[in-house]
């Protein structure tokens, strides 16, 4: 993923990447950059004045306004993004940033190419799609944003990834109901059923999404519809729904918390706090205590 950055005469003499200002920075202003992953690349940055210069990406950048104003210029009009607002941004679209107002803004963006959206749509839409409001208030949006931008230090599972550019997809989908194509899928109940076992049998350890295409013989973005459609939840959370549930059963057997989370198939002990607290609504310490009050 590549873009084009220009700035003031008085830009300092370094190349500009992904987001970063043409100008010089402000003594507030950092960039936080999540570990590469194919096609994908997630950052979170906060900006006390101006942050960048007009420039342009190959890829979709879709994110989230965490605080302040994310001001930008964008096919010839100034968005303001307010915490909590969905930012979507079309590829090779010229753009730039700035603070709205004083105290800067803080934000969250995935730069995801075109080619894995076309791809998790498949049949359901002809073209790219195009939203034509950059700023919105679309929760499915920021749902999927908050999924893959909670754990910055971490790649994403495969299926995590998937699900997230699934629902990226869908709700950039849902901006251009011209780019959709109505179409009735039917169920395969017996590849749903196949992912799903082998889910349970390997759900202590990362599932690559090339196992299940070759456990289902569907591709990847087919099974996340199919699967939804027949278990209302994706592949992912199926999976990481299994590992809390291990978790449970370990921390009942008083096994220790950071030992439970490697029995059950998470990474370490923060990463099964996120999720158990995701999935059950409090940490499993609490969650322990409350079970043995003793």
């Amino acid at each position: 993923m590549t873009d084009t950055c220009s700035g003031s005469e008085t830009a300092m003499p370094r190349p500009c990447g992904l987001e970063r200002s043409c100008a010089l920075p402000g003594a507030g202003d950092w960039l936080r950059v999540a570990p590469k992953e194919t096609g994908l690349e997630r950052i979170e940055a906060h900006f006390d004045g101006h942050a960048y210069g007009l420039h342009r990406h190959d890829s979709y950048a879709i994110g989230y306004t965490l605080d302040g104003v994310q001001s930008f210029r964008y096919r010839g009009a100034r968005a303001d993004s307010l915490a909590g607002n969905v930012i979507v941004i079309h590829p090779d679209e010229l753009h730039d940033g700035e603070a709205g107002q004083e105290g800067g803004f803080s934000y969250r963006m995935l730069y995801l190419e075109p080619a894995r959206i076309r791809e998790a749509l498949g049949p359901a839409a002809r073209s790219l799609p195009f939203a034509k409001d950059p700023v919105l208030t679309n929760p499915a949006l920021l749902q999927a944003l908050h999924m893959a931008c909670a754990d910055m230090d971490r790649t994403l599972e495969p299926l995590q990834q998937d699900q997230v550019i699934a629902l990226l997809a869908q709700g950039v989908l849902s901006q251009d109901k011209s780019a959709g194509r109505a179409r009735r899928a039917r169920i395969d109940m017996r590849a749903v059923d196949r992912a799903r076992d082998y889910l349970d049998a390997h759900a202590t350890r990362v599932v690559p999404s090339e196992e299940l295409e070759q456990v289902t013989q569907l591709d990847r973005y087919s099974l996340s519809r199919q699967f939804r459609a027949a278990l209302g939840t994706s592949p992912y959370r199926y999976l990481t729904l299994r590992r809390v549930e291990r978790a449970r059963q370990a921390i009942l057997a008083d096994i220790p918390l950071a030992e439970a989370a490697v029995l059950a198939g998470f990474s370490d002990q923060p990463h099964m706090t996120r999720q158990f607290t995701a999935a059950i609504g409090m940490s499993p310490g609490r969650w322990r205590r409350l079970c043995r009050p003793d």
